[in-house]
């Protein structure tokens, strides 16, 4: 499969809190649906992040730990457990497309996007790919403690290196992931409450590109966004690459950031099951 064939933007890795990370998913999907133009962006968390599922129980979070350690919260549009994005160890990015440019089935719009991830992990040296059979959770509030399951987790050396979700509006498709380059076991524990777990036990499940792989993390970036650009010239799209955010964008991403993604009424209120696709 190629990238879909339709007018490409790419946004180098930009440092944003993460409620205006995902307001920025969101003024991309709005773009996509007015003006026909997809967006593909690399994205760093600063601070440090934990992103709740869209209808995952707010009383799973350790609120004072996280508030202690200078560790942001915001809630996704996406479904599945929380994930701790650290502002060393997580490399983030996100797709925005029109709904009729990928295949309407879930799943198979789900690869095509993962192409160019999968992608990276080769060029970085690292043999990844969707884990063969299903892997039992650990502990179901955190999403990187979830079941793997063989439709969706990306593992390397047995352990999972990437999570990756989509939600879609009427005319338009979002898929966002994050490849983790480095793990900070404590950290990502600490974010929940009285997790079943221990820090060997969360490595024994997750592994960091750092760990297989000879590169530092802005190379890893760039290898990242490497192949999401060779992806997107593989169609027959054009493709503005170094692109910004327009005015517009920005403006109705600050009224998303106020009026959801850092408001308290979205944050801490679990928005219901939303049949978002899976971590």
């Amino acid at each position: 499969m190629t990238a879909p064939d339709v007018d490409w933007r790419v946004m180098r890795e930009q440092r944003r809190p993460g409620p205006m990370q995902m307001a920025l998913d969101e003024a991309a999907a709005a773009t996509a649906s007015e003006t026909g133009t997809a967006t593909v962006r690399t994205y760093r968390w600063d601070p440090s992040c934990l992103t709740l599922g869209y209808g995952q129980d707010p009383g799973t979070v350790d609120w004072d730990a996280c508030d202690r350690a200078g560790v942001d919260i915001t809630r996704r549009q996406t479904g599945g457990g929380g994930i701790y994005h650290d502002a060393y160890g997580d490399i983030a990015y996100s797709i925005a497309v029109p709904t009729d440019a990928v295949p309407g089935r879930l799943l198979d719009a789900y690869h095509l996007l993962c192409e160019p991830v999968l992608d990276a992990f080769t060029r970085l040296g690292i043999d990844a790919d969707y884990v063969d059979e299903s892997v039992p959770e650990l502990h179901h509030p955190a999403c990187y403690l979830r079941e793997l399951h063989p439709a969706h987790d990306v593992v390397a050396d047995g352990r999972k290196i990437a999570g990756n979700a989509q939600y879609r509006t009427r005319d338009a498709v979002v898929q966002h992931g994050s490849l983790t380059f480095s793990v900070d076991a404590p950290a990502h524990l600490d974010v929940f409450a009285d997790p079943p777990v221990t820090a060997e036990r969360f490595r024994e499940r997750v592994v960091g590109i750092d760990e297989l792989a000879d590169v530092d993390r802005a190379a890893a970036v760039r290898t990242l966004e490497s192949a999401l650009v060779d992806w997107i010239e593989s169609g027959t799209g054009s493709i503005e690459t170094d692109a910004a955010w327009r005015d517009d964008e920005t403006e109705l991403a600050r009224n998303l950031v106020v009026g959801k993604y850092r408001d308290d009424g979205w944050v801490r209120s679990p928005r219901g099951k939303s049949g978002r696709d899976h971590e």
